[in-house]
């Protein structure tokens, strides 16, 4: 014999069951960068306008963001003056080594530009690259002192913002090693001596290496700090 339950009992039955919280539409970056070479030119992509410059700043195109068709492996956006198509595959900017996740082609007034655009990818290798230093351990690095940190086959060099230093390094996997590093003894006023400490602490045992979407390389040491560096080459 089938048990049937009582119609008051379903809905209690129901009301402990789990519900799925919705989930917040995906969106588009604030900003989409794309830059290109001879001539140079930028373009920004928000969700209110496309912002062009061309001819090394001498052309400026600004329209409103008439949103992005869906094309073939990427997307495009479609005005009076702007044509801009995205392509997803890597780019080189034709000036350095840098990837790029896009492929950019903008028909302004006419004239055609090409170049890449989207998230900077990581480098293959980080030998022949080279940095400057955004923030150590959380402190942005001081304006007046020049920073550096290059790369070679199995060599570091450059400056934290005071001595100059230089020592092996190598990598494996996410974790890269160095040193010892060797340094001069100069003497530094004001933050550049603070800040330099900051990073030999750091560089004393192995570090994570991270490389973000926004091109920067992060050094995170197994006791939080950090090192985040801009590329310069």
């Amino acid at each position: 014999m089938k048990r049937i339950l009582p119609l008051f009992v379903l809905p209690a039955l129901a009301a402990c069951a789990p519900v799925e919280a919705p989930q917040p539409p995906a969106t588009e970056p604030a900003a989409y960068m794309a830059l290109g070479t001879e001539p140079g030119w930028t373009l920004e992509i928000t969700p209110a306008q496309l912002d062009y410059h061309g001819d090394y700043g001498e052309t400026r195109i600004t329209a409103a963001n008439p949103g992005a068709r869906p094309s073939f492996n990427g997307r495009r956006y479609v005005t009076d003056r702007l044509t801009v198509d995205i392509t997803h595959g890597e780019c080189n900017d034709g000036m350095s080594d840098r990837l790029y996740a896009d492929t950019v082609m903008v028909i302004a007034d006419g004239k055609t530009v090409k170049g890449c655009g989207g998230a900077i990818l990581a480098p293959t290798d980080l030998a022949g690259t080279s940095w400057t230093f955004v923030s150590i351990n959380g402190v942005a690095v001081a304006a007046d002192r020049p920073t550096s940190l290059a790369f070679e086959a199995d060599r570091l060099s450059g400056s934290a913002g005071c001595n100059r230093f230089s020592g092996s390094w190598s990598r494996e996997g996410a974790m890269l090693t160095a040193g010892p590093l060797m340094a001069t003894k100069m003497a530094c006023p004001g933050a550049g001596t603070e800040q330099e400490n900051a990073f030999f602490a750091l560089m004393r045992a192995p570090v994570r290496i991270e490389f973000p979407s926004d091109g920067t390389l992060v050094l995170t040491g197994p006791d939080g700090r950090t090192a985040v560096l801009r590329r310069s080459i």
